[in-house]
């Protein structure tokens, strides 16, 4: 007995629409079912804006179905015009491969692709779609699409009244390409289902009919929900910009700091989304949440549980250690327990320098010299008042000196200024 994907969809909140929900649900309790989510890689990252999807095709493999990720190797140099609102750069093969290897460690992350009869498949379009011909493409796939049909999406309409952008022949084909993607999915996988954010629906729909059309095969398209939060801002962005998978992009830190800074009311919602811990458990937390919600607990497990599923347990930890030390009062947290990544990790979030000193020396001079103190004087007076505490001690003698064995790592110190400012400084 398979186990019903579209329930556990359904009450985590990952359906926003589907071609056909009552006849899915039968074919998930009754066969494996193979489920497709297409990503364009246009760039060597994905972003938090493709968890959902990500999380869809897990769950998938988790209860029993074989999960297919379409690097769009093909298609990505097209681009997709659903939802733009202005022609995309086209990218080169290169750029293209290149990228594609980049995703292809961070999905590992989310499906095992060794796990037997359902295990995931990474398939890159372009492998068939370099080999159709202009002539077969127009013959065997453009003639199953209504010029009409295609003018009346919104997207496109909106894009063609608007005579400084209009709309090119080649993104307008795109949903063509990716018709014929359901098609040879379906055909060479037995793939059946193609899901995709909400913005999809009219591409969805034209692979569902194109493969009733061509082959009498019975498909689904499934939407998920393009994500915003409760206050209206687009979910995945902040001041900086897109938050990456990339560790290279958005550090571990920045990444789990991120989900800290959820907002309460979006907290139970996005433990859903993201996170594979039970619904009884979920409803537990944040029932815990509302008796205390100064305390964000909430927000600290979905941190935690998003940042292990990405980056490793050891990491999760690390950079919930690394936040407590920061946010958390300054004592739950001692430097002695930070390993030498995480301090070159932190490196990269506090007030950071590097500095060459002969040890043993006056910490009043390291102070000035790293620019944590703007003088000696300063260093003097904040000592004085109590403000200085150095790799976890409190520093009380105006003429401390600071000893070799007093170094984390045989080089750092994290200094503690008053309360909340802080800064990493490397001897050398």
């Amino acid at each position: 007995m398979f186990q019903n994907v579209y329930e556990v969809f359904n009450k985590r909140g990952y359906i926003e629409w589907c071609s056909n929900p009552e006849r899915l649900s039968e074919v998930f309790s009754s066969e494996m079912v193979t489920a497709y989510v297409g990503f364009d890689p246009t760039a060597d990252s994905l972003h938090v804006g493709h968890l959902i999807p990500l999380m869809g095709l897990a769950w998938l493999q988790r209860l029993g179905h074989r999960p297919i990720a379409i690097a769009g190797g093909g298609t990505g140099l097209i681009g997709d015009p659903s939802g733009k609102s202005k022609e995309r750069n086209l990218l080169t093969l290169e750029v293209m491969a290149k990228n594609i290897e980049s995703v292809k460690k961070q999905l590992a992350h989310f499906l095992d692709f060794n796990c037997g009869e359902n295990s995931a498949l990474l398939i890159n379009n372009y492998d068939w779609l370099s080999k159709i011909t202009f002539l077969d493409f127009l013959r065997d796939v453009g003639k199953y699409f209504s010029v009409n049909g295609l003018l009346a999406r919104d997207y496109i309409r909106s894009r063609i009244d608007d005579p400084e952008k209009g709309i090119s022949y080649t993104e307008f084909s795109y949903v063509l390409l990716q018709s014929y993607d359901f098609a040879h999915l379906f055909k060479e996988y037995n793939c059946r289902l193609q899901m995709g954010g909400n913005d999809q629906q009219g591409n969805l729909l034209s692979g569902v009919d194109y493969i009733r059309r061509t082959t009498g095969g019975e498909a689904f398209g499934l939407t998920q929900p393009l994500l915003l939060t409760s206050s209206g801002g687009k979910f995945g962005k902040t001041e900086e910009g897109a938050v990456w998978l990339d560790p290279a992009r958005t550090s571990p830190y920045r990444f789990y700091q991120f989900w800290i800074n959820t907002e309460d009311a979006d907290a139970e919602r996005l433990l859903k989304l993201f996170t594979f811990l039970p619904l009884e458990e979920i409803s537990e937390i944040a029932v815990e949440h509302v008796k205390s919600p100064e305390k964000r607990a909430a927000q600290k497990i979905l941190a935690r549980e998003v940042t292990k599923l990405l980056h490793s347990e050891s990491v999760a930890k690390a950079v919930e250690r690394a936040s407590e030390m920061l946010f958390g009062g300054g004592d739950a947290v001692k430097c002695s327990e930070f390993e030498e990544e995480m301090l070159v990790m932190l490196s990269n979030e506090v007030p950071y320098s590097k500095i060459t000193c002969e040890i043993p020396c006056q910490v009043t001079e390291v102070l000035s010299a790293s620019g944590a103190c703007e003088s000696k004087g300063e260093a003097k007076r904040l000592i004085k008042q109590g403000g200085v505490t150095l790799n976890d001690a409190k520093i009380t003698d105006e003429g401390a000196k600071i000893e070799r064995e007093f170094l984390l790592h045989g080089k750092y110190i994290f200094a503690r200024l008053g309360k909340k400012k802080f800064h990493l400084i490397e001897m050398s």
